[in-house]
């Protein structure tokens, strides 16, 4: 779900940029250096899970994880993320370094949104952890994928159908991304429960 190097207006560019700034700036501040090495794992995560990808216009389908991401760091997945896209972009050409402000601030503002929605939720009994551990994950795919939708329309209207395509084609990510995130927390939480960021 990377946008590429010359597909967005310089208006959309710099604003995402911006914001993106502000996120990582804000997810530094509020990181534990005790946490520092389970940011990097995480960013590892999400730079493997991402290598795969399946093209579709000017974007393109594959697994993301920004949900699991979110629901551990909260707002230090904006940091971690960044750093995965950086690394993404530099090797691989993958989205590319004009875009990296905006492809962030897709990938981690609903993560984080993702993590207050329903990371209170993963402390309740077993049902309603894995239903808000799936919905995490879901949800996060699909606002990326709105976003990423909107950043196109906000370039150019006629974009609308591709913003559409964008957001089918990445049904089955969320889906899978929702199955992985709630298998991940019912790991977390009955061998290391402390790492999940809401349980702190």
């Amino acid at each position: 779900m990377h946008i590429s190097e010359g597909v967005l207006s310089g208006p959309v560019f710099l604003t995402g940029g911006a914001l993106a700034a502000v996120g990582t700036a804000v997810g530094l501040k509020k990181m534990d250096y005790d946490r520092i090495a389970q940011v990097g794992i995480l960013a590892s995560a999400f730079f493997v899970a991402s290598l795969v990808h399946v093209n579709i216009g000017p974007s393109s389908v594959h697994l993301i994880l920004n949900g699991i991401v979110g629901l551990m760091l909260g707002w230090a997945a904006f940091p971690a993320i960044l750093v995965a896209l950086t690394l993404q972009a530099v090797f691989f050409q993958y989205g590319g370094i004009t875009a990296l402000g905006i492809n962030t601030l897709i990938m981690a503002f609903p993560a984080v949104v993702c993590f207050y929605l329903f990371g209170p939720l993963i402390k309740k009994k077993h049902f309603i952890a894995m239903a808000a551990s799936f919905a995490c994950g879901f949800f996060s795919v699909l606002f990326s994928a709105v976003m990423l939708g909107g950043a196109l329309i906000f370039t150019q209207e006629n974009l609308q159908e591709v913003s559409f395509l964008v957001v089918m084609a990445n049904l089955p990510v969320m889906i899978i991304d929702g199955i992985i995130t709630a298998f991940c927390v019912a790991f977390l939480k009955k061998v290391h429960p402390e790492i999940l960021y809401g349980f702190r």
